[in-house]
């Protein structure tokens, strides 16, 4: 339930598994609109302060087991695609850090170099986070102490991305059938009968609830919650000084070049409740604080325009682990992305195709 980056993705791994097994994906739309193909395009794992935060909050054990997972589905997305299918660009990463956030530049250097050693551990890669300090001035940005940055990252089209699996899948023999809405499911004989807003019975052996940030219409008592997350996108600019993606106050805020355009996107902590939502609509509120952190800190100076605004609904919960589990017999989910489904969604899936198939 739920034709999404994961929902695909375990259907990919379903058959790869057993070519045999007949597997059909229901999707409410007519394509998928929760935060797979409304989000922006980041291949990422998490940037420093996103780090430390989780640090903090989860310990560095969970928190390294997270990235670590993210970075392998990023990994097998390219093991499975090639760069044009998908839009893939590797420009690296960046974080603004201002004064405020760190007085200190030591105390900078010390959580850098405490990354990098988790990191070494984790995803054996060396140095990933880098001060770039010399790129300020070059990128054109104000009101920003240090750029920190890392190699690793890269940017994709989150639509193409989602367009090559649905082709991947149905190639394989997946049925895909849209506009059907899963209102509620019972279980009959063995079988798992699924109420929709079709005039026919839909029924299966075993079904897998996708839906992330929907989850909860389905299954109550799962840890998910909507939460939107607001983009806008710049009109074409003669001159963008940048390419790569962008990071802001603890992974809150997030931007990066599309061609010439500025796509970004976030500002969710100014309205925590607010924003804890599935109506898919953008808000003066949150869009005007873009607009003012695009003035003041990506295009300070310069003549633009807004051509674009869109918001997409994200799956968070009390904990940022993914939920993988069967939630009653032949009941599964796989849910709670936290924002990183794009990253995650190649290996959680598989990890919840093994639960469904015993394996």
């Amino acid at each position: 339930v739920g034709s999404g980056v994961v929902g695909l993705w375990s259907a990919y791994y379903l058959k790869k598994a057993n070519p045999a097994l007949q597997v059909t994906i229901l999707e409410k739309g007519p394509i998928p609109t929760g935060a797979s193909t409304r989000n922006a395009g980041f291949a990422c794992f998490g940037s420093v302060t996103e780090l430390l935060n989780d640090i903090r909050n989860m310990g560095q054990d969970k928190t390294m087991e997270l990235v670590q997972l993210r970075y392998e589905g990023l990994r097998r997305i390219r093991k499975v695609f090639g760069k044009e299918e998908i839009g893939y660009e590797r420009n690296g990463g960046y974080e603004l850090i201002t004064a405020a956030q760190y007085p200190k530049l030591k105390q900078l250097k010390n959580d850098i170099g405490l990354l990098n050693i988790l990191l070494r551990k984790t995803i054996k890669q060396d140095k990933v986070f880098k001060l770039a300090d010399k790129k300020i001035a070059a990128f054109g940005f104000k009101n920003t102490q240090h750029l920190v940055g890392n190699r690793l990252e890269a940017q994709l089209h989150s639509g193409k991305l989602v367009a090559a699996l649905l082709q991947k899948v149905q190639g394989m023999g997946v049925q895909v059938i849209t506009q059907c809405h899963v209102k509620s499911f019972e279980k009959q004989q063995g079988r798992v009968i699924l109420n929709t807003n079709l005039p026919v019975t839909i029924s299966a052996r075993q079904i897998l609830v996708c839906t992330n940030g929907f989850a909860q219409q389905l299954l109550p008592a799962v840890d998910v919650l909507p939460n939107r997350g607001q983009v806008l996108v710049t009109g074409p600019l003669k001159q963008l000084p940048f390419k790569g993606c962008f990071h802001y106050d603890g992974g809150f805020y997030y931007f990066r070049n599309l061609g010439n355009r500025v796509l970004l996107g976030g500002g969710r902590n100014l309205a925590i409740e607010e924003e804890q939502s599935s109506e898919m609509i953008i808000t003066h509120k949150i869009q005007s604080n873009l607009e003012q952190f695009l003035k003041e800190f990506i295009l300070p100076g310069q003549q633009y325009t807004i051509e674009h605004r869109w918001s997409g609904i994200m799956g968070l919960g009390q904990k940022k682990m993914p939920i993988i589990k069967e939630v009653q017999k032949n009941v599964f989910c796989c849910v709670r992305m936290s924002g990183m489904g794009v990253a995650l969604a190649p290996v959680v899936s598989s990890m919840v195709v093994k639960k469904m198939l015993g394996i």
